[in-house]
């Protein structure tokens, strides 16, 4: 099993799961995002954030393949390029970190260490670029796929809580603490991202 992990860029942006590549839910502030989606440009959108960004700041995600099959992806970036981030009870985030904005391994290929292994990635990624942490805000009453993690789920996986809220704490994961995981975490990491969209396939190469 050949697997590959490649930054996300505009041309590989059409290996994210159909519904992520037209999602703005963090790209844009509430009243830009439903602007957006009743005018029909999400997907532009989308397109014109990620452009921005990787101009910007560099590498915003991680797509990985297995067997040239994109099967996961991981979005990430400081909170000053995701606007929906001020929209939340416990932000601001930590200067220091940089926010997990979604993430998810498609069902079939967890429990492989995929997750482990992309996450990893975006901790070398990020501790070279200087930054000590990741956080997140988790949904503490999550019962569906949605753009929130599911807040007890990023606890299994290492995340501590630094702001409480009934239902949307903000979570950090030191970086450094990533790159000696254990199985049981790795486990729990493929659980969190297979939870985030259980979307059927992804869009076959």
């Amino acid at each position: 099993m050949g697997r590959r992990l490649v930054p996300l860029t505009l041309d590989n942006l059409q290996d994210l799961p159909k519904r992520c590549r037209s999602c703005v839910f963090w790209e844009l502030d509430p009243v830009s995002g439903e602007a957006a989606v009743k005018a029909g440009t999400p997907a532009l959108e989308k397109e014109a954030w990620i452009s921005a960004v990787l101009l910007d700041w560099g590498s915003c995600g991680r797509i990985v393949y297995v067997d040239d099959v994109p099967v996961g992806f991981v979005l990430y970036a400081p909170p000053a390029y995701v606007p929906r981030s001020t929209a939340f009870p416990t932000s601001p985030l930590s200067p220091d970190a940089v926010q997990l904005m979604t993430a998810f391994i498609m069902p079939g290929y967890q429990g492989q260490g995929l997750g482990r292994v992309m996450v990893q990635t975006v901790a070398k990624d990020l501790l070279r670029r200087g930054f000590k942490a990741i956080e997140a805000f988790g949904d503490a009453r999550w019962k569906e796929p949605a753009c929130l993690l599911p807040a007890d789920h990023l606890t299994a996986v290492g995340f501590k809580t630094v702001r409480p809220h009934p239902a949307h704490p903000r979570l950090r994961l030191e970086l450094r603490s990533t790159l000696s995981w254990k199985e049981d975490v790795e486990l729990a990491l493929d659980r969190l991202l297979g939870a985030v969209q259980k979307e059927p396939a992804l869009r076959p190469l």
